[in-house]
């Protein structure tokens, strides 16, 4: 398999850590020539340092900022070919107890960051005949389970939506469109959730599923792009609960009523391994 990201520019918003951290540092270790798009300069800088890469501040709530940062970002290191939406939230809570704003923030986070930067992006990939757009979104995005964080969830589920859309309006003028959908996935981003049901139980993509590194998950969407995927899971299995789901929806939904109240939340399982790497940097 051909890896395209050789000799190409990608831009990386949300990259300063976490997956988006995982990724800037795969992309640069296939060649490419990464910049680093995100809120907390300082720290995306201390990572673009780490690959010889290129930092810029950008605040994705506002389309000025997105273009500003692309527009930079062409300057300093040519036309994009490769643009990586990767900025999210999450917060943990049943639906009637969190505010209008939280769910404004969520939507704007997770759904609304990719469609500014793809707006400003589009029209130059279009124009150029070429160019990849890459939309993080979730497997909460993908089927129904995430019932204790439903502004995330239906977030990414538009913005599942809008990529797959996409790539039918855009292929056929020679950009491609992937959307990336992390299942569980390990980084820090559940450090800074918030919490507005006490007690309230969080619940997952299912019990059959492994919980990865974020270096894993950046591995998984690097060679996804290298094949032209639309959507690239961070696990196969993904597609099983999809195919379910299709068969029966509302048996599907009924089902994870069902197993929620049995006691079964969902909770993926943890390798031996993973263990291991896990109280080897606590002890560290």
């Amino acid at each position: 398999m051909k890896d395209t990201l050789q000799g190409k520019v990608a831009l990386l918003f949300g990259a300063a850590t976490g997956i988006g951290k995982a990724a800037a540092f795969e992309f640069a270790k296939r060649g490419a020539n990464v910049a680093i798009g995100d809120v907390n300069l300082e720290v995306a800088q201390i990572t673009a340092d780490e690959i010889g890469g290129f930092a810029i501040h950008a605040d994705v709530n506002e389309i000025s900022a997105i273009e500003a940062a692309i527009d930079a970002t062409e300057a300093a290191l040519g036309p994009i070919d490769v643009l990586v939406n990767n900025v999210g939230a999450i917060l943990h809570g049943d639906p009637q107890d969190i505010p209008m704003d939280a769910w404004e923030r969520m939507t704007s986070l997770n759904y609304f960051s990719a469609v500014r930067a793809c707006h400003i992006m589009m029209p130059r990939m279009i124009a150029r005949g070429s160019g990849h757009i890459v939309n993080t979104a979730s497997f909460a995005g993908l089927y129904p389970f995430a019932s204790s964080r439903i502004p995330y969830a239906a977030a990414k589920a538009a913005l599942v939506s809008y990529s797959q859309n996409l790539a039918i309006h855009l292929e056929p003028q020679g950009v491609k469109v992937s959307c990336f959908c992390p299942g569980p996935v390990m980084t820090g981003v559940a450090d800074k959730m918030k919490t507005y049901t006490e007690g309230a139980v969080m619940r997952g993509p299912g019990s059959h599923l492994f919980l990865k590194t974020a270096e894993q998950a950046a591995a998984i969407l690097a060679d996804g792009i290298a094949a032209g995927r639309i959507l690239i899971p961070t696990d196969e299995l993904a597609f099983e609960s999809l195919r379910e789901f299709g068969a029966d929806p509302d048996g599907f939904v009924r089902e994870k009523i069902a197993a929620f109240d049995r006691g079964d939340f969902g909770k993926v399982q943890v390798s031996d391994e993973l263990k291991k790497v896990i109280a080897a940097s606590r002890s560290g």
